[in-house]
């Protein structure tokens, strides 16, 4: 079965590889091609997005690296098989899911700092412009493959004594623990950021491509703000699950959608005139 070819867009910024395998991967998920079913060969594939084989090539690379499909030599390309996403039940607690973040994965401590925070972050952690906070950046591996930046932020009475070393063996919120701090509700915020360079280079993904960005403020019992946490992961390799009770659908807990850019970007538009 060949499903309809999407429009790739020829601007700057969009690679056509990306958007190529963007497409593909698609098509794989949603069981157009089955398992073990053949892509169409890089000719066809070629003709059918108007882009080149070395294009094609690249995109095909992509998905096998990410395990969607396998190429044999001289045969053609298939849908592997071990691509099945399970939906466990997100039925951790955060600190059960930070535990099992931590345990699945290798550290790299990319950053430690004591240091005023961003006059941003201040604000959200009820901190002055003068008052210094521990700030800590963290790159997360697993099989070799970057999955997750963090980047965290937290008052310095909690964090004076956290150090680069401890942070090598020990997760985040087990030190923060150790010097008394007690979680109680959060607050998240989940949205899409291009890839910055910097962010780009240490996910080892394109600059531009989308991210996923989870932001998380988290309060003490006393409701009182203690950390900052924002993490970035790239979507072809990681999901965010979220389980939420039937009691709370109806509720804010549950979530909800804010449309912060719809006023200014409706300020931005050229007013129309009627014509005379």
């Amino acid at each position: 079965m060949t499903p309809a070819s999407p429009k790739l867009l020829r601007t700057p910024g969009m690679s056509l590889h990306r958007q190529l395998y963007m497409s593909l991967r698609a098509n794989i998920l949603n069981r157009t091609w089955p398992v073990g079913s053949a892509l169409p060969t890089e000719d066809s594939l070629s003709a059918q997005f108007n882009v080149s084989r070395i294009t094609v090539r690249r995109a095909l690379t992509d998905l096998a690296a990410d395990g969607l499909v396998v190429r044999k030599h001289g045969v053609g390309t298939f849908v592997n098989g071990g691509i099945d996403l399970p939906r466990p039940n997100a039925t951790l607690t955060m600190l059960d899911e930070l535990r099992r973040a931590a345990g699945e994965t290798d550290v790299r401590v990319l950053d430690v700092a004591h240091q005023p925070a961003p006059p941003a972050i201040a604000r959200m952690l009820q901190l002055s412009e003068a008052d210094s906070a521990f700030h800590a950046v963290r790159l997360r591996i697993l099989d070799r493959i970057p999955v997750m930046i963090t980047d965290a932020w937290v008052p310095e009475r909690f964090g004076a004594k956290i150090t680069a070393a401890a942070l090598k063996k020990h997760p985040l919120y087990e030190l923060l623990l150790a010097h008394g701090m007690v979680f109680g509700r959060v607050i998240q915020e989940v949205n899409a950021e291009a890839a910055s360079p910097q962010l780009a280079q240490q996910l080892e993904t394109e600059v531009g491509s989308p991210l996923l960005r989870v932001s998380r403020l988290l309060h003490d019992p006393q409701d009182r703000p203690v950390e900052y946490i924002t993490v970035h992961v790239v979507p072809e390799r990681t999901r965010l699950l979220m389980e939420v009770p039937g009691q709370a659908m109806n509720t804010l807990s549950a979530g909800q959608f804010v449309h912060d850019g719809v006023s200014q970007s409706r300020a931005r538009r050229p007013k129309k005139h009627a014509s005379k």
